[in-house]
């Protein structure tokens, strides 16, 4: 890998980190710093207006799309469980519970959205408006390679 493909894995690895510090210390300072992952109660808040009764997606559907494991997903659904955030009741196939959320929830959902724009201001400080347009261009298409590309199969030696 060349310094320019290392500097770009680096790079990519210290705005990943420096934008989930930056989003926690925004939840911190909001009172929401037990709310584990603001992506996902975003998502249910989301789901609300997909399905009147609220159903949200199935587990596995949220790991998908947040590309993270369904076990994680679980665990986080617990969590905002606890923590009042959401509530679970039956739904009507029985393989899927509805996932609600609460007063508290929705009001949490209004802090991390809060979180998420004050943090992506400060981050796209000083960018023009074609600049942005041209970064997000940029960062879809990064997305898509990413996604469509299949991984690299190791090299073998030729056998002479």
């Amino acid at each position: 890998m060349s310094a320019s493909f290392q500097e770009l894995e680096l790079l990519s690895r210290q705005i990943n980190q420096a934008h989930r510090a930056a989003v926690q210390a925004e939840l911190n300072a909001a009172g929401l710093a037990e709310v584990g992952h603001p992506m996902l109660l975003s998502i249910l808040c989301s789901s609300d207006g997909e399905d009147r009764e609220g159903t949200c997606h199935a587990q596995r559907d949220l790991a998908e799309l947040l590309h993270i494991s369904p076990a994680a997903v679980a665990n986080s659904l617990k969590s905002l469980e606890r923590g009042g955030y959401i509530h679970r009741q039956p739904g009507r196939d029985a393989r899927r519970n509805q996932v609600l959320l609460t007063e508290k929830g929705q009001q949490a959902v209004l802090g991390c959205q809060q979180a998420f724009e004050t943090v992506s201001r400060r981050m796209l400080d000083g960018f023009s408006p074609a600049e942005q347009r041209q970064l997000f261009s940029f960062r879809r298409r990064m997305l898509r390679n990413l996604r469509s590309a299949s991984p690299a199969q190791p090299q073998t030696k030729e056998e002479p």
